[in-house]
C-alpha cells in the first residue's frame, strides 16, 4: 500500500501567520507614509507654494549674492546646501543649520527676497520619509524595517504556497463577490495577495537596498567603480553616504560607498582621512560650482553641498527623477577643479538596475502612471493586511491566540526548511529571527497552550 503524501498545507499557514503577524503593522505604516511621499511633488506645491513659487523674471541674483542675504538673516547658522532653481518660476533653496534646527530657507532668485523658512526635519514630507525608512528612532528603526521587508518575502512564499489553486479558480483568480463573512474576506486576502505578489516583492527588495544592514552590504558588493576613477584624487575615509540623511536624499544611492576626495594640494601632506584640519574657507565662489553644473549639463534639480572643513569639497548632486541623468560632481574649494564626475554610465550593471528600481519603488520613474501604479499597490497592501487581520479575527477561537494547529507526526519539509535557508543567507537579520521564531514555536508556545489547557476554569 503506498504511503500517502505528508500535507505541509498547516505547516505553511503556520508560517504565514507568524509572518503577518509581525509584518502587518509595518506593510500599513509603509503603505501609509509611501503614498505621501509618493505625491510629494503635488503636496508641496499645494501646502507650500508660497515658499516654492515666484514669478519668472529676467535676469537671476548670482547665488554669492543669494547666500550672503541668508547669512545676514541667520548671522549664527550654518549654510549647508544650496539648491538653485529647478526652473524659472520656481525659489532658490538654502539648508541652515541654526540653534539647533535644520532649516529650508526659501529664496526668490530674481529679487533675493526670503520667502519663508521650513523645518527640514519636522515638514509632512520629511517626517514621512523618516518614519518610512527608520521609524524615526534612528539604527533600531532601520534594522526593524529590514526585518519586516525580509519577513514579507516569508509572507508572500507561503501565501502563495496557500493560494496555488487546488481545483478551482473562484477564490481563486477572482474572489466570490457573492460570499459574505470569512469567505468574502478570505478570497480578497488571497486574491490581491496573488495578483499584487510579484509586485510587492520588486517593492520589497528595491526597499531594502537602502536599509543600513542588509542594503551597505548589497552595496559594497555590487557598487564597484573602477580605482582609476581615485587614482589622481587625495580621498578621505569618508564616504558620501555621510551626505544623505533619513529626511534628505542628496546623493545617488549608487554613490554612497565611495570616498569623498579632499580639497587642496596640502591634503596629500595630511593624515589619511583626517578632515577636521580646521573650517571651510573656499576661494570658488558658489556661482562659480553653479556654473560648472551648468557648463557640465548636469539635469536641473540638483543639489550644491558646501564644504565644512579645510580638505572638504562642494559636491554637485542630483538624484534624478530618470536614473540616466544622475550625476554626482566633487569640486576642489580652492581651484574649482573637479576631482570627480561619476555619471550613470559609470555605474555597474546591477547599480543601474538598482538605481532604477529605486526610482519606479519611489513612483517617479514614467511621471503621474508610475504615481497611480504605486498607489495601486500601496492600496492593495492595505487590502491585504486588513483582510488578513479580519480573516485571523474571524477564525480565532474565543479567549486563544489562534495560532493554526499543526501535525506533530510530520517529516521535515525539505523543500521548505531549502527556503528558509536561503532567506537565511540572504538576509541574515531575517535569519537569526526566523531561529528564534522556531524556537519559540518549538518549545516555549507548545509549554504554554499545556498550561493555559490545564488551568481551572
Amino acid at each position: 500500500m503506498q504511503k500517502p503524501q505528508p500535507n505541509f498545507y498547516n505547516l505553511a499557514w503556520r508560517w504565514h501567520f507568524y509572518a503577518g503577524l509581525f509584518v502587518a503593522p509595518f506593510m500599513v505604516m509603509l503603505a501609509l507614509t509611501g503614498i505621501i511621499y509618493l505625491f510629494k511633488p503635488q503636496l508641496d506645491s499645494l501646502m507650500y507654494s508660497s515658499l516654492l513659487e515666484v514669478p519668472s523674471g529676467h535676469h537671476t541674483v548670482p547665488a554669492d549674492d543669494l547666500l550672503q542675504r541668508v547669512k545676514s538673516a541667520y548671522p549664527q547658522g550654518q549654510v549647508t546646501q544650496y539648491l538653485p532653481p529647478p526652473n524659472a518660476e520656481r525659489s532658490a533653496q538654502f539648508v541652515v543649520k541654526n540653534a539647533g534646527h535644520e532649516l529650508n530657507v526659501f529664496v526668490d532668485p530674481y529679487h533675493g527676497d526670503i520667502l519663508g523658512e521650513q523645518d527640514a526635519k519636522q515638514n509632512l514630507q520629511a517626517i514621512a520619509r523618516a518614519i518610512h525608512g527608520e521609524l524615526m528612532i534612528g539604527t533600531v528603526g532601520d534594522r526593524l524595517i529590514e526585518m519586516a521587508a525580509g519577513w514579507g518575502v516569508v509572507l508572500v512564499v507561503s501565501g502563495l504556497f496557500l493560494w496555488w489553486p487546488r481545483g478551482q479558480a473562484a477564490g481563486i483568480l477572482w474572489p466570490r463577490l457573492n460570499s459574505r463573512g470569512r469567505v468574502l474576506w478570505r478570497d480578497l486576502h488571497a486574491v490581491t495577495g496573488f495578483w499584487g505578489a510579484t509586485l510587492l516583492l520588486l517593492m520589497l527588495l528595491s526597499g531594502m537596498t537602502w536599509t543600513g544592514f542588509w542594503g551597505k552590504q548589497y552595496a559594497q558588493v555590487w557598487n564597484v567603480f573602477p580605482a582609476a576613477m581615485w587614482e589622481n584624487v587625495p580621498t578621505s575615509d569618508i564616504e558620501a553616504r555621510s551626505l544623505n540623511s533619513a529626511t534628505r536624499q542628496t546623493v545617488p544611492w549608487a554613490m554612497e560607498n565611495t570616498p569623498m576626495p579632499m580639497s587642496g594640494d596640502h591634503a596629500e601632506h595630511m593624515a589619511h582621512g583626517n578632515a577636521h584640519a580646521g573650517p571651510a574657507a573656499p576661494a570658488v565662489s558658489l556661482q562659480a560650482v553653479q556654473d560648472i553644473a551648468s557648463e557640465r549639463k548636469v539635469e536641473p534639480g540638483y543639489s550644491i553641498t558646501l564644504p565644512t572643513t579645510a580638505t572638504g569639497v562642494f559636491t554637485i548632486a542630483v538624484f534624478a527623477d530618470d536614473p540616466r541623468n544622475d550625476a554626482t560632481l566633487h569640486v576642489d574649494q580652492y581651484t574649482g577643479k573637479v576631482l570627480a564626475d561619476v555619471r550613470f554610465e559609470h555605474y555597474g550593471t546591477v547599480a543601474r538596475a538598482t538605481e532604477i528600481g529605486v526610482m519606479l519603488h519611489e513612483g517617479k520613474m514614467f511621471g503621474t502612471f508610475n504615481q497611480i501604479v504605486v498607489l495601486l499597490i500601496c492600496l492593495m497592501i492595505l487590502l491585504s493586511a486588513v483582510s488578513g487581520v479580519v480573516i485571523w479575527w474571524k477564525r480565532r477561537p474565543e479567549g486563544k491566540f489562534g495560532v493554526p494547529p499543526l501535525r506533530h507526526d510530520l517529516p521535515t519539509w525539505k523543500t521548505g526548511v531549502a527556503i528558509m535557508l536561503v532567506l537565511a543567507v540572504v538576509f541574515p537579520l531575517v535569519g537569526a529571527s526566523l531561529v528564534v521564531v522556531w524556537l519559540l514555536d518549538r518549545f516555549v508556545l507548545p509549554r504554554v497552550a499545556r498550561r493555559t489547557a490545564d488551568m481551572p476554569r
